[in-house]
């Protein structure tokens, strides 16, 4: 398969991110796209330019990483389906509001002209509150799929939410088929 796989910026989900984007490149070709602030900001968990580095080096391709890089991709058909994780509640709402402002939305915005699957992987510490809409108006939008997800932390995050990033592919295998991989709720 030829994957698009968007990196957001929910910085601690990068390290098990990067071990599952590991396993996606070893057996498809991968479109490396980042957000422009997980390209650009050093965390605590990590290097900007190490975890850059680590992405391009995966894909064996430069990373796509600003708005006019991300915009031919939909028109070339670059991409058979669009993986965005972690997909940040900031995210969620550009998406749900049609907001194209960075690589990684107009990404979504020109595989979605196509009318190809885009698969969203969250983790948001607001699902279950601010975001909850906007994950609401996704579910009930065409070409878009979740990876299941659940709460990550009920106790100390109560409204947290994170998907079982380990079943990106099966969700992936499913929406090229039109079908949401179930159950969702975890």
């Amino acid at each position: 398969m030829k994957i698009g796989f968007a990196f957001c910026g929910s910085f601690c989900n990068h390290p098990e991110l990067l071990k599952i984007y590991e396993q996606i490149t070893q057996e498809h070709e991968v479109v490396p796209i980042l957000s422009e602030n997980a390209a650009k900001y050093d965390t605590r968990f990590g290097r900007a330019d190490a975890f850059v580095e680590r992405v391009e080096s995966l894909a064996s391709r430069r990373a796509v990483r600003d708005i006019v890089e991300a915009e031919p991709l939909g028109p070339q058909g670059a991409m058979e389906v669009l993986v965005i994780a972690p997909c940040t509640g900031n995210t969620l709402a550009k998406l749900a509001g049609g907001i194209t402002d960075g690589p990684v939305t107009m990404a979504a915005k020109g595989h979605l002209r196509n009318a190809k699957p885009v698969v969203l992987a969250i983790a948001t510490n607001d699902g279950l509150s601010a975001s909850a809409p906007n994950i609401a108006a996704l579910l009930n939008r065409k070409n878009y799929y979740f990876v299941p997800f659940g709460q990550d932390n009920a106790e100390a995050k109560p409204t947290s939410l994170i998907a079982d990033f380990t079943q990106i592919i099966p969700t992936v295998e499913l929406a090229l088929e039109g079908r949401q991989l179930q159950p969702l709720l975890l």
